[in-house]
């Protein structure tokens, strides 16, 4: 078992950053590849970045690149993503999760976080 907790949400202006953290507990936490996802109200949950266990490849879902960074610490069991630029469209419930492989899909993560809100005014 994995358990993910997330911090660093908040309410912040267009144009604002934060900086999400997620840390872990339980199995090897460099095993894993580590994934944001998000979840707007009345939306999906959708893929935001992911990261490899050792760091050497990362993604990002289109609407981010540019803004969103992604990074982890093993030595501290936690993943981070720096947000950028915010937009209003960023609003949303903010998710961890542990997978096998740094791949794109819900069904590929086995551990999740509860998440944390993020809130861009305009």
């Amino acid at each position: 078992q994995v358990q993910l907790v997330e911090s660093g949400g908040g309410l912040v202006q267009a144009g604002g950053s934060l900086r999400l953290s997620c840390a872990a507990s339980g199995r090897t936490f460099s095993n894993y590849a580590m994934g944001w996802f998000r979840q707007a109200p009345g939306k999906e949950r959708e893929f935001v970045s992911v990261i490899s266990w050792n760091a050497g490849y990362t993604y990002y879902e289109d609407s981010v690149k540019g803004r969103f960074t992604i990074s982890r610490d093993n030595a501290k069991n936690t993943v981070y993503l720096q947000m950028n630029n915010l937009k209003p469209e960023d609003t949303a419930v903010y998710y961890c999760a542990a997978g096998g492989r740094a791949l794109r899909t819900i069904r590929d993560y086995s551990y999740w976080g509860q998440g944390t809100q993020v809130t861009v005014s305009s």
